[in-house]
């Protein structure tokens, strides 16, 4: 986790001004290895599916050698992530996810929905929720705090 907050605060200092909320994720291989890193880059790039975790999965996909399959690798996101991102992780086939703080108000891991656990799925990943949560949190509420 503290590899995702080094990559969302990298957003920030990258990008001053940015208004690219700073959420960091990294990908690990099977092994351990770091596969990806990805930051929000949805106002950088005019992409509404560039969320951090999209990103990520992107890149470590290009590098895992598996097609677009991320078996055995894990998520590390410093936000809980949406229904877009929860299905696209999902459907990857990531083995564990593990994220920060929560996201009340689009959060499908838990939150507002469970996608990663609904039964009706085939793919299931272990999930660690509220990972180092107070300090993910702090980011977040930095930079609303900033822009308010």
């Amino acid at each position: 986790m503290r590899r995702a907050l080094e990559v969302a605060s990298g957003a920030v200092s990258a990008t001053p001004g940015s208004d690219d909320v700073p959420i960091g994720a990294v990908v690990y291989g099977p092994d351990g290895r770091e596969l990806a890193t990805g930051r929000n880059e949805r106002e950088l790039t005019g992409d509404p599916t560039a969320h951090a975790e999209i990103v990520a999965m992107r890149r470590a996909a290009a590098v895992h050698g598996d097609g677009w399959h991320l078996d055995g690798c894990t998520l590390v996101v410093t936000l809980e992530p949406c229904t877009m991102c929860a299905g696209a992780l999902v459907l990857a086939r990531v083995n564990t996810l593990v994220f920060g703080a929560w996201e009340p108000k689009t959060g499908a891991v838990g939150s507002l929905w469970d996608v990663v656990r609904d039964r009706r799925l085939t793919h299931r990943p272990e999930v660690y929720a509220g990972v180092l949560e107070s300090e993910c949190a702090a980011l977040l509420l930095d930079f609303f705090g900033r822009r308010r």
